[in-house]
């Protein structure tokens, strides 16, 4: 079956413009309301709207800071430093050397600047006298940053006006960058920390230039002594919700959620939460059992996940749940091999045993592509089987990758991306090529038969999909990303057009298990700013209303992650979410379990549509870093049809728990700075 190719849109920002970022910066802020210290110092001109919205939400006196950037000659985009008030310039160095540029070269472009920052100190600010900042909070916001030129030379300037403490808060600046400001001040906020970092205005949708009149404007309007109320949010989004006791909505809540959708993607916020999978696998059943669901499409590797599925159908040499769970060996095991997944495996078999007359069995699928080796054994078996010369012509072309680098995947895409070893892309693609004319030249087969080259064809497609993937990894790591989303999605696709074939009935109804950050639309997210898609967007772009997607969030408890890739089960404390994050305001409503639909209309959904923290924990938590490892903007609205919360939650049981597991870890204190 071929790839399904759609148009995609080019990739969307996080923020509608200067405004919504500074409300988001507020929230970031909040802390700060209520202090009489504060001064909100907005750099002219793309900061002071940003710092407008800062100061209004906090109730804090709000002023533009005229810096100017120092540009080089011909070259004015490239900035060589920065000029503040009082003369302050800031150089970079390592530009200055770069381009050759003289002392006199430097004094002339200061010149030039200091002239501009002249006119707009007039302009801007002509009868409100000097800014003073002794003993002040002073905010510094600008609306975004890329090496901070200006940033650090309004941090010198205000600094020696002796305040008692300078935060910069930005909606948008790289990593690097935030963490070398955030050496210079008492407080640093970088809302969203892209990479790669490419340019401020791509995480806008209106990205105007700001004008003097703007600024002028702006500046006219006080902030201070009528600080925005803070809207009850939290009622606002209770009045909304639904209860669902043990993360189950009600019944008809979620058959009028669901309506007809084929596919019906049920996401987590961490792949360690036994909540997540119980109430996923309640509501799966009610799928199967009510609504004809027949297939169980997983983030797992295909050749692992179809042993389970082999068992599930009553083939196979298994003869228990955990059995059949054992082809899950590659990190992290406890994925799948855990106690909720086996109890589903477990019903499951006996629903489908249960089936007579032509009644359709439910199958269990896996999406993902880390299985290169084991995918390969699996089509070279398939075809010693069916056909051996097939099978030897297979065995010499994955021969290749045990010529570089034996059974190591990542090893072989080091070795392939920077040119220690071939690529054996080539091979993949000969022998997935051969296979698929052997499934048009067999044309219609026997039910197991068909479901036997299925599998090895899909194995093929891991094997080709997986190459490319290992070789990516070492590069783009958005490429990487891409890759395995696409190859989760063609994978659905694909056994979706292979039920409908071999079922009684179609279309056939999936549905489907992986993480929030594959299941909610990535243009709804910080994701789409760095050019990542992922499945859920992709189903939606390929199927529209035919898919729906369904989230997880927990606020605290504990979870199942390990310290690092690679690393053993370890049972840790959750950190309570971060304030202003979307895990808080659901928290705050006082229901701890409920269901929240995102078709919302009024107060309730525009606070939805907001961009909020959003915390993702996979199989690593790493708590000590956790905003900068585990926090993203999203729109919630947008990025699901529905959004289960579950504020307290518990960590996940490996069937093999470890001694560290049973241990369980608590902690250190959460660091101050980023």
């Amino acid at each position: 079956m071929s790839r399904t190719r759609v148009q995609r849109e080019p990739p969307r920002p996080i923020f509608r413009d200067r405004h919504e970022a500074g409300r988001v910066l507020a929230s970031l802020l909040e802390h700060h309301r209520g202090d009489p210290d504060v001064l909100v110092l907005g750099l002219a001109r793309g900061g002071v709207p940003v710092a407008w919205e800062v100061g209004s939400a906090l109730g804090a006196p709000m002023d533009a800071l005229i810096v100017r950037r120092l540009g080089a000659p011909s070259h004015p985009e490239f900035a060589i430093g920065a000029l503040a008030i009082g003369g302050r310039v800031v150089l970079n160095d390592d530009m200055v050397r770069a381009l050759r540029l003289t002392a006199d070269q430097v004094r002339s472009i200061a010149r030039d600047e200091a002239q501009e920052m002249v006119r707009r100190e007039s302009a801007y600010r002509a009868d409100r006298g000097p800014i003073e900042v002794a003993g002040r909070t002073v905010i510094l916001v600008d609306d975004g940053l890329a090496t901070g030129a200006s940033m650090f030379a309004a941090i010198e300037a205000i600094r020696e006006g002796e305040p008692k403490q300078i935060v910069v808060a930005v909606p948008v600046a790289p990593e690097s960058t935030c963490r070398e400001l955030g050496a210079s001040v008492e407080e640093m906020v970088c809302a969203t920390m892209p990479t790669p970092f490419r340019a401020v205005g791509e995480w806008f949708w209106d990205f105007t230039q700001v004008t003097d009149e703007q600024v002028r404007t702006l500046l006219s309007m006080s902030t201070t002594g009528t600080a925005v109320p803070r809207i009850d949010a939290a009622a606002t989004i209770r009045a909304a919700t639904v209860d669902a006791p043990g993360g189950v909505a009600p019944t008809h809540v979620l058959d009028e959620l669901i309506g007809d959708a084929r596919f019906v993607l049920i996401g987590e916020s961490s792949h360690g939460t036994r909540e997540f999978y119980r109430a996923r696998a309640e509501m799966t059943r009610w799928l199967i059992e009510e609504r004809g669901f027949t297939a169980v499409a997983t983030e797992a590797d295909w050749p692992d996940a179809y042993r389970v599925n082999r068992y599930v159908h009553g083939r196979g040499t298994d003869t228990t749940a955990e059995q059949a769970l054992r082809g899950f060996e590659r990190f992290p095991a406890w994925m799948w091999r855990n106690t909720e997944v086996r109890e589903f495996i477990i019903w499951l078999r006996a629903y489908n045993a249960q089936q007579h007359d032509g009644q359709l069995q439910t199958g269990f699928y896996g999406l993902d592509l880390y299985s290169l080796h084991r995918s390969m054994q699996h089509v070279v078996r398939y075809l010693e089987r069916v056909d051996p010369k097939a099978a030897q012509r297979a065995r010499i072309r994955y021969g290749c990758f045990d010529h570089i680098v034996g059974d190591d995947a990542q090893a072989y895409g080091f070795a392939a991306a920077f040119g220690a070893g071939r690529s054996c892309e080539a091979q993949a693609i000969r022998q997935l090529l051969e296979l698929q004319r052997v499934a048009i030249a067999d044309g219609e087969l026997e039910p197991f038969a068909a479901d036997d080259l299925f599998d090895a064809l899909r194995n093929a497609w891991s094997v080709r999909d997986a190459e490319a993937y290992y070789r990516a990894m070492f590069g783009d790591r958005v490429s990487s990303w891409n890759l395995r989303d696409e190859h989760m999605a063609d994978t659905l696709d694909a056994l979706a057009h292979h039920l409908d074939r071999s079922g009684a009935h179609a279309p056939t109804r999936i549905v489907v298990w992986a993480h929030n950050s594959h299941i909610g639309d990535a243009r709804a997210t910080e994701m789409s700013g760095e050019g990542q898609h992922n499945l859920g967007q992709l189903m939606r772009e390929r199927h529209g209303r035919d898919c729906r997607l369904i989230g997880f969030s927990t606020c605290s408890g504990t979870v199942t992650a390990a310290e690092d890739w690679g690393g053993p089960a370890r049972r840790e404390t959750v950190r309570t979410a971060l304030p202003s994050s979307l895990e808080v305001l659901l928290h705050d409503t006082g229901n701890p379990e409920f269901l929240l639909r995102m078709d919302l209309s009024g107060e309730a959904g525009e606070l939805l549509r907001h961009p909020r923290l959003q915390r993702a924990i996979g199989v690593v938590y790493r708590p000590n870093t956790e905003r900068q490892s585990h926090y993203f903007h999203t729109r919630a609205a947008d990025q699901f049809d529905a959004l289960i919360h579950l504020d307290h939650t518990t960590a996940l049981e490996p069937l093999e728990p470890t001694s560290a597991w049973i241990a369980g870890t608590t902690p250190e204190t959460y660091p101050s700075g980023l």
